[in-house]
């Protein structure tokens, strides 16, 4: 483990999360080229490693500049990944909950787990910052995430540029949104 994942490291009943740093690649790359990860939204996956490691810089460069930022979560037991998922500060002024995993570990709680841990982190270091989850509608499993660890539907509207011009988005919030934030983030 690198000097600056031992600075934000935390964990949960059966998960190990480490802010997401370049030596990740390898098994984020392979989550994120997945196509069994993006049913819901299958243009978000990644076509090239360049392209995940780019975000994982951009990840990594979320704990210098914000103190929190997306983790990679591996099982307490053996170590094993799990997946992704944390807060991030977006452009609108919300911390946007995030949760991947790897298809073998779906279906046993470790989203809502690691959401939980995230909305908390965000509690803690950023208290004035809202916590929304983007996600579309015709994912169940997000949806249910969301409102297992407290995120309410706050609104509900066509999905900008999304490709699916049918594409419905749902944001779900820690907190009522003033209008003006709240089209920051749809119209993005």
């Amino acid at each position: 483990m690198n000097e600056r994942a031992t600075l934000h490291p935390t964990s949960t009943d059966r998960l190990t999360l480490t802010p997401v740093d370049p030596q990740d690649l390898d098994e984020l790359h392979a989550l994120h080229a997945d196509p069994r990860v993006w049913v819901h939204f299958p243009t978000g996956r990644h076509t090239s490693r360049e392209q995940t490691a780019r975000q994982v810089a951009q990840f990594a460069a979320d704990w210098e500049r914000d103190g929190i930022g997306y983790w990679t979560a591996r099982r307490r037991a053996d170590g094993a990944f799990v997946g992704i998922g944390g807060v991030r500060l977006r452009p609108a002024g919300v911390l946007n909950v995030y949760y991947r995993l790897a298809p073998e570990q779906q279906g046993r709680g470790f989203a809502a787990e690691l959401a939980r841990e995230a909305v908390a982190a965000a509690g803690r270091t950023l208290p004035g910052v809202p916590v929304t989850a983007f996600l579309l509608e015709h994912n169940l499993a997000s949806r249910a995430t969301a409102e297992r660890v407290g995120l309410e539907l706050v609104w509900r509207g066509p999905d900008a540029g999304n490709p699916d011009p049918t594409a419905v988005r749902l944001v779900y919030a820690d907190r009522e949104l003033d209008e003006g934030t709240l089209q920051r983030l749809v119209t993005a």
